[in-house]
């Protein structure tokens, strides 16, 4: 017999199912809650609400766990490519050797996009930030291939929309951060593959020959499968929930990437860098900022240390500190914010105020002295963070629209007023 939680309300007792998933999380089942009492629950921000169940992503923020589809992160970052886990978290399996090579090769074939698009980049102003352009010509698709609006579609019109989305996230980026820079876009290589061909169109100018360094795209491809997904955060419960509306895969993702644009969610290797500037315009002394992230009386905080979800340590930022070293070295980059950065990492990994209250160097920390040292603007960072997080997005869209869920309306308590009498303009 299941287990059941028993709610009092007014002297009535309701009995409300127990769910357990597969790594034993418990929650309480109220979706009829509503319809027995006339009650509803209130979670500002959805902070102990779970809105749907999920096959994706398991993640443990007290023991520092991170899987995708039960395999862990570290295993993925070590043995495994962006592309082969974008497959794992959309199609839920890692793909055979056929299976892999048929999705590198259609993605290879989408990543053009229509010339139309130009004309709507040409709209925006050099001053445009990158993600509102980003996410302005990912929506735009929806023009393109208005077949994308039938929420009916067969499988393989799906998988189509798919293989365009991650084929043509990369040329929309490269193309938005061309735009800033005033500068004519390149067209993608397709004898490159995932990283380098998007490093090309970011730094190369037009029919220049250009070689991707290995360090720097293998350092890469971590970052973008370290971002490929993290649960239920607040662009992923976006995209589930415009994509409830059986809204298309591409207004969905947009939505998703305006989501991420908040400072809140995907800016925060961006404020890293700001902070790390900061020190280093007033002189540099790092004693002096670490007493005050230490001053519990002051209002600066260390950015990159610690993590909301990852009360232990973010398993990912052990992962992508290698990459950094590794991109350090090789580029030998001499920069005094880099310095200030490797100084602050290796005072908090041996400083007991930090190691005792688990303020460990976290995976924007590292991310942000990557793009750095690429010399990628801050304003880039949170559209790289996007198209790490894209097959996650598309996963966690695709799984909704096969389970069938229901349109997301979340409900309120009204705090206004009470009814009252409209009041004549000539008495106000």
């Amino acid at each position: 017999m299941s287990k059941t939680a028993e709610l009092s309300i007014d002297g009535k007792t309701y009995s409300l199912p127990i769910y357990t998933g597969s790594e034993n999380e418990v929650a309480i089942d109220i979706s009829k809650l509503r319809d027995q009492s006339g009650v509803v629950t209130l979670d500002p921000g959805y902070k102990n609400t779970g809105a749907t169940t999920s096959a994706i992503t398991y993640l443990d923020g007290d023991n520092g766990i991170l899987r995708y589809r039960g395999y862990s992160i570290e295993e993925l970052a070590e043995k495994s490519t962006f592309i082969e886990v974008a497959y794992l978290l959309i199609f839920g399996e890692l793909p055979g050797k056929d299976q892999l090579q048929r999705f590198r090769d259609d993605i290879k074939t989408h990543t053009l996009v229509h010339e139309d698009v130009k004309k709507i980049l040409d709209g925006f102003p050099s001053t445009a930030h990158p993600m509102g352009v980003l996410a302005s010509l990912f929506c735009s698709q929806t023009a393109f291939y208005p077949e994308s609006l039938d929420p009916n579609r067969a499988s393989e019109g799906v998988y189509m929309s798919i293989i365009r989305s991650m084929a043509k996230m990369p040329t929309f980026a490269a193309w938005a951060y061309k735009n800033a820079l005033g500068h004519p876009v390149n067209y993608p290589d397709n004898q490159l593959e995932y990283c380098a061909r998007f490093l090309k169109m970011m730094f190369a100018l037009p029919a220049e020959p250009y070689a991707a360094d290995p360090v720097i795209s293998d350092a890469m491809d971590k970052l973008l499968i370290l971002h490929a997904d993290h649960e239920q955060n607040c662009s992923t419960s976006t995209v589930r929930m415009v994509g409830s509306s059986q809204a298309s895969i591409y207004s969905s993702i947009s939505a998703g990437i305006n989501a991420l644009w908040g400072p809140l969610h995907g800016g925060a290797n961006q404020e890293v860098i700001i902070m790390l500037e900061n020190i280093v315009k007033d002189g540099g002394n790092i004693d002096k900022w670490i007493a005050k992230a230490k001053d519990k009386n002051d209002p600066f905080r260390l950015m990159g240390f610690g993590h909301r979800v990852y009360k232990n340590f973010d398993p990912r930022a052990k992962i992508i500190k290698k990459a950094a070293d590794d991109v350090l070295a090789k580029l030998g980059v001499k920069d005094p914010i880099l310095d200030v950065a490797k100084k602050l990492e290796d005072i908090a990994l041996r400083d007991s105020y930090f190691i005792e209250r688990k303020l460990y160097p976290n995976v924007d920390f590292y991310s942000g002295i990557i793009y750095r040292a690429l010399g990628i603007p801050v304003e880039m960072f949170t559209v790289m963070f996007a198209i790490g997080r894209l097959p996650g997005w598309i996963a966690q869209w695709k799984e909704m629209r096969e389970n069938k869920e229901p349109i997301g309306r979340p409900r309120q308590i009204y705090t206004g007023q009470k009814e009252r009498k409209y009041i004549d303009i000539s008495k106000r």
